[in-house]
């Protein structure tokens, strides 16, 4: 859409109808779909959908992530007249994607969540297209984690966290955002030898065999060294990539449930983000933004952008697959 076409135009995360392209729309006006893209139910065409998942029931702290998928849409309005920085491709010009809307579950029955979460993460991959996903606390990734092993085997894993999500529960009829890692694993849709998990700084002596670069070797060893490693781990893997904002230090993402001080910086996160430009990514999801801790806006603004980087990651990717 040329920035003509949209001084006629209100709205274009309904009106617009090439799925391609910046949107000119003033930032503080129209509906919030995420980086304007259009909502539609229909994936004709979709080469990424993005999706909500607005549940916060599996927390161990404080809640508020339901309203997570609402804020980074509209945190993510500042991003969407240029292309993103640092690329020397524009993704949302090479690529049609659309914001799919949020899953719908019923909030009295939390225990139906992950296999809901499965079935609309399946049906969007179904569809042809891959699935960006905004959280929602980190339970939900355990479902998108089902639904990608079904597509693609078994994944390594890049999780971005305070914790490592490890803690032993056999009961996998319990929803917790403490576990959903350990019963990946028991599971076997996750490979631990070949996944890592960065920024980690709680103990849980039980790693299940996942590679850490905890919090304090991200500091002193910098992020390229860690994007390195990253690469050295997960090779060529099918991978998936989770973030969880409480990776980032609260002076960077207040607006979290289980905020642990000494972590990653902005920076840092966008640095190793960039630097993983190669990896067979499949797909990914932002997790755990807690709106009502955060007056300022700024856990959003970092998750809008985490979730615009996982975008990115996917089509470098694509782009290098089809230049061989």
């Amino acid at each position: 859409m040329s920035l003509e076409e949209a001084k006629t135009q209100i709205d274009h995360a309904f009106t617009r109808e090439d799925l391609k392209g910046p949107s000119f729309e003033n930032v503080f006006a129209g509906a919030p779909s995420f980086l304007r893209r259009k909502y539609t139910k229909d994936l004709t065409g979709v080469d990424v959908a993005v999706t909500g998942l607005p549940f916060d029931q599996a927390v161990t702290n404080r809640p508020g992530t339901r309203l997570g998928p609402r804020a980074i849409r509209e945190a993510s309005l500042l991003q969407t007249m240029d292309k993103p920085y640092g690329w020397d491709f524009d993704v949302l010009s090479e690529f049609a994607i659309a914001d799919y809307g949020d899953m719908a579950l019923d909030y009295a029955m939390p225990s139906e969540v992950p296999a809901r979460v499965e079935a609309h993460v399946s049906g969007i991959l179904d569809a042809g297209a891959a699935c960006v996903a905004l959280g929602g606390d980190h339970s939900v990734t355990w479902g998108c984690l089902r639904a990608y092993a079904k597509k693609h085997g078994p994944l390594s894993v890049i999780q971005f966290d305070a914790h490592t999500d490890t803690w032993a529960d056999d009961d996998f009829d319990r929803v917790d955002h403490g576990t959903f890692m350990y019963k990946a694993a028991k599971e076997g849709i996750v490979v631990p030898e070949r996944s890592v998990q960065i920024g980690i700084r709680t103990d849980n002596p039980d790693t299940l065999g996942f590679n850490i670069i905890d919090a304090r070797e991200v500091h002193e060893i910098g992020a390229e060294q860690v994007a390195q490693r990253v690469h050295e781990i997960v090779g060529q893997a099918p991978c998936y990539l989770t973030f969880d904002i409480d990776a980032l230090d609260p002076a960077f993402a207040p607006g979290t449930g289980t905020p642990v001080w000494g972590g990653l910086s902005s920076h840092q996160a966008a640095v190793i983000l960039r630097r993983l430009a190669g990896l067979d990514l499949k797909g990914g999801d932002v997790v755990e933004v807690s709106p009502p801790f955060d007056t300022t806006g700024a856990t959003a603004v970092a998750a809008a952008h985490v979730a615009t980087e996982i975008l990115c990651l996917w089509g470098w990717r694509q782009r290098s697959a089809v230049s061989g």
